[in-house]
């Protein structure tokens, strides 16, 4: 399995609630896709950034056919204009 999580820091974080609503269309895209979680930073916990995505698929084909989507090419593409960065880290898990 591979674990993909993305972090976003948003250049207003007013903006986090319609960038989730966003990132949402991407759930359940391709088979293969066993977890699709989003929250948003919350009082109360400690949080370098302002949204992040936990997922994991079944394998790297999978998460490959999610990347290359056209639904999720659209939607990284308008949440691009609303991020002020991005971090990454996709990791394999036996």
């Amino acid at each position: 399995m591979i674990k993909h999580i993305v972090m976003w820091k948003l250049i207003d974080a007013s903006t986090a609630p319609r960038f989730k609503a966003e990132l949402e269309r991407c759930k359940g895209l391709v088979p293969g896709m066993r977890e699709f979680e989003i929250a948003t930073r919350a009082e109360g916990f400690e949080a370098n950034h302002d949204v992040v995505l936990y997922s994991v698929f079944d394998d790297a084909a999978a998460l490959e056919a999610y990347l290359v989507h056209p639904t999720h090419k659209q939607v990284a593409a308008t949440l691009g204009t609303l991020r002020e960065s991005r971090s990454v880290f996709d990791y394999s898990i036996s």
